[in-house]
């Protein structure tokens, strides 16, 4: 199983690693294309778009064809769209083969990660989550810097031509190792479930992504179009409870460790998810930094990712998820405020130890939400369970860029200086997503101190 669960953190990687490469690339990519960088923001988000908006439907894609089968063909699709991106001519090609991209990756994880939850027994499961989940963890670090090596040292199109040898090996991995099967009973496909949650999604990303423009022409848009998709997320959690066979059933949310790991994990991860985002940007813009050097620093985030990977199963066997939520959890908020106080004349040695630092707590801290999600989570419901936390583990990253560019630009709006960001519209920025993480703590402080310890060996507890 452990070789499973390797392969699932192969595309795992490759995913994460494709939503957050092409940062640094813009500019350069802006110039092939003929267009400005500003225009290309829409490839990351349609990636985003494309994977929010199908996750929803991958729990009955894997029951009714089979987890194989499904996961297979997601590697192939994301396989061919990132050769496809590297061989683009034009935007508008570009922008159909990330979607392409989008949807490979909206199965490609859900669905893998339910082979492993189905064949994994309680007492490894922890082991599990924390191999699947640990590449996924650096890969937005790893992005930007990524990015810049290639296009100082190569050419952009070699930013999506890596993913093809990657996804051949997950490709041959997978049919190799994955197990054949599927549930012997699927529920009818919900379409106007499809709809409702797809729409949702698109229409929150989208507005955010308006509003952080902060133009005159599109904040009025993305105030409305953000509206709508609250609006539309309230009809659409309505609808699948009352529907008898929704697409994505909501009753594992009755299971408190999966609650937790859903609507407090996922505003830690819009928190945490907004550092890959700001850092470079303050480097860059605000210390005057290049890609490539700020890149490096960026890794101390990854140096303290890898540092704490062999830790983090004893430390959650030895306190507890409860314990280690919380107090691990004040540490990452308060790193993420620290961030703030950075200025140009900030030593980088010390600006280098406060990301290592935050590094081995954000590496703590999600091993440990997506380990509790699935502790007290019977195998029969892993499949809506495994598609409900890949759809708002997606919709927290890709809002965590969006909400802090909003913050970011509301700041420089509010300064009067449009133009170009200041290290106090950074400040705004940093201090906008740790309240966020500092809220998700709320849940947890709510969780009764032996939470998910059926997953747990605390035989050498205190």
């Amino acid at each position: 199983m452990r070789f499973i669960a390797l392969v699932v953190a192969v595309t795992f990687f490759m995913e994460n690693l494709d939503a957050t490469v092409i940062a640094t690339a813009l500019p350069t990519m802006a110039a092939a294309f003929g267009v400005t960088p500003v225009d290309m923001n829409i490839g990351i988000t349609a990636y985003i778009l494309a994977v929010a908006i199908f996750i929803p439907a991958s729990s009955w894609i894997a029951d009714r064809f089979g987890a194989r089968r499904v996961f297979a063909g997601a590697i192939i699709v994301f396989t061919l769209a990132s050769l496809l991106c590297g061989l683009s001519q034009s935007l508008e090609m570009f922008v159909i083969a990330r979607v392409l991209q989008g949807i490979g990756g909206a199965l490609m994880v859900p669905v893998g990660r339910l082979a492993v939850l189905r064949n994994t027994d309680k007492k490894d499961l922890v082991n599990m989550i924390a191999v699947i989940t640990w590449p996924g963890l650096v890969a937005p670090i790893l992005g930007p810097l990524v990015g810049g090596l290639i296009v100082t040292h190569a050419s952009w199109p070699w930013i999506f031509y890596v993913n093809v040898p990657l996804g051949a090996l997950a490709l041959v991995a997978a049919l190799w190792l994955v197990p054949k099967g599927r549930e012997a009973s699927v529920r009818q496909f919900d379409g106007k479930g499809f709809v409702l949650l797809a729409s949702a999604c698109v229409a929150l990303l989208g507005g955010l992504e308006w509003l952080g423009n902060q133009t005159s022409e599109t904040l009025l848009p993305g105030f409305a179009l953000a509206a709508a998709g609250a609006a539309l997320a309230v009809w659409a959690v309505q609808h699948c409870r009352r529907h008898a066979e929704p697409l994505l059933p909501l009753q594992t949310l009755s299971i408190a460790t999966f609650r937790v790991s859903i609507l407090g994990g996922s505003l830690f991860r819009l928190a945490i998810s907004a550092l890959p985002f700001l850092l470079p940007l303050l480097f860059q813009v605000g210390f005057g930094l290049s890609p490539v050097d700020a890149g490096l620093l960026v890794l101390a985030v990854f140096a303290g990712n890898l540092a704490m990977k062999p830790f983090t199963t004893a430390i959650m066997q030895r306190f507890g998820f409860r314990q280690v939520l919380l107090v691990n959890g004040v540490i990452g908020v308060s790193l993420v405020a620290a961030c703030a106080l950075f200025t140009a004349q900030t030593p980088l040695t010390l600006i280098a130890a406060v990301l290592f630092v935050g590094g081995l707590s954000r590496s703590m801290q999600f091993t440990c939400y997506n380990s509790i999600g699935f502790a007290d989570v019977p195998k029969a419901r892993m499949s809506e369970a495994s598609a409900l936390f890949s759809m708002a583990f997606q919709l927290a990253m890709g809002l965590g860029v969006s909400i802090a560019a909003l913050l970011l630009r509301a700041s420089m709006a509010a300064q009067g200086h449009e133009a170009h960001a200041s290290a106090g519209d950074f400040r705004v920025a940093f201090a906008g997503v740790a309240l966020l993480g500092v809220l998700g703590l709320i849940d947890v402080y709510r969780l009764p101190a032996g939470a998910g310890e059926s997953v747990l060996n605390r035989t050498g507890a205190a």
